[in-house]
């Protein structure tokens, strides 16, 4: 028998899963931080971790591994990938394993076929795609500097300066501000500037909820926040279109990361869609429901050269429960 390993790491969590050779999922497993780029040490040893308890709840060992298949946060460039052949090779995989861009694996979990565009808002942004002739590119993920914008480590500081702006006359009022107050324990904006100054504090990834919140109510600020985020990442998924030609044919434009699957309601999609609509008419927005792990077990089969059948997709979403793996990913909160 036959047995593949999928694995998908962030900056914030680290999943695993272990399937069969038709796609039965056999054992799971989770960790934190799974990025290099967020400490070397730290990633290594939760995907360790979280590889180990997959395999333990298998019941196997890595020598029964036919692929393994690691979707990275952080595998970007010739240079981290020097770095993460080496971190894979020492938690115990020789041979038989591959490494992309954690995007690719959100791209193969969001459609049956083998190209397309996969853009991602978590907690940063990404772009990336592959076309019929399999050729790749990634428009993003290397942070603000190098012309990112948003995801959930930029739009949190977008909710607290938009509550600084509207305090101090900058800006119109925001139903952001009492929500941040009562979400951070301030009684003020004015309490809260300064102590955020004083002790150079940083705003918790959390607040980015606060957006769909107030959005959901109609706020114009929020709204304008989100509705940012979208064209943004609508230039990113038309300057990968563009540079793998796709334009003209039909294919996925697969939605990941928690901002883009859970709390949107179009302010960020809608973008991204009326882009679409002009420089490829053909492509269809389709937001991932499942784990991007799953994209890992795929990726994995693929390389085993595996063919992967309608009943198999369709089996993997009967897993749906089994595959949703919840890990705990608190923020810093006021001291």
């Amino acid at each position: 028998m036959s047995y593949y390993l999928g694995v998908d790491a962030g900056g914030t969590k680290t999943f695993t899963l272990i399937t069969d050779v038709e796609g039965r999922p056999l054992g799971k497993g989770t960790a934190q931080n799974g990025n290099h780029q967020n400490g070397y040490e730290d990633a290594r040893g939760n995907l360790d971790t979280a590889v180990s308890q997959a395999l333990s709840e298998a019941g196997l060992s890595i020598a029964d591994v036919s692929h393994a298949y690691f979707g990275l946060a952080g595998a970007d460039r010739a240079t981290d990938f020097d770095i993460l052949h080496p971190l894979i090779q020492s938690i115990g995989f020789k041979n038989r394993y591959t490494i992309v861009c954690d995007t690719i694996i959100g791209l193969r979990a969001g459609t049956q076929h083998p190209y397309g565009v996969s853009v991602i808002c978590g907690t940063g942004v990404n772009c990336a795609g592959t076309n019929p002739q399999s050729e790749t590119y990634q428009c993003g993920g290397f942070s603000y500097m190098y012309g990112d914008y948003g995801g959930g480590g930029g739009l949190c500081i977008e909710v607290f300066r938009s509550v600084i702006r509207s305090w101090d006359g900058r800006e119109e009022p925001t139903l952001l501000t009492p929500m941040l107050l009562e979400m951070l324990g301030y009684s003020s904006v004015e309490e809260m500037f300064h102590d955020y100054l004083d002790r150079n504090l940083s705003v918790p990834t959390d607040a980015v909820r606060l957006l769909f919140r107030a959005a959901a109510e109609g706020d114009a600020v929020a709204i304008r926040i989100l509705r940012h985020q979208g064209e943004e990442l609508a230039l990113s998924v038309k300057a990968v279109i563009e540079r793998l030609g796709m334009g003209n044919i039909a294919f996925d434009v697969v939605l990941a990361g928690s901002l883009l699957t859970r709390g949107d309601r179009g302010w960020i999609s809608g973008p991204i869609a009326s882009t679409l609509s002009r420089i490829a008419p053909q492509a269809t927005l389709v937001k991932l429901d499942v784990e991007p792990v799953v994209g890992a077990i795929w990726g994995a089969l693929d390389a085993d050269k595996v063919e992967i059948t309608t009943e198999m997709y369709a089996r993997m979403r009967e897993y749906r429960e089994f595959c949703d793996i919840p890990i705990n990913t608190s923020n810093e909160k006021r001291d």
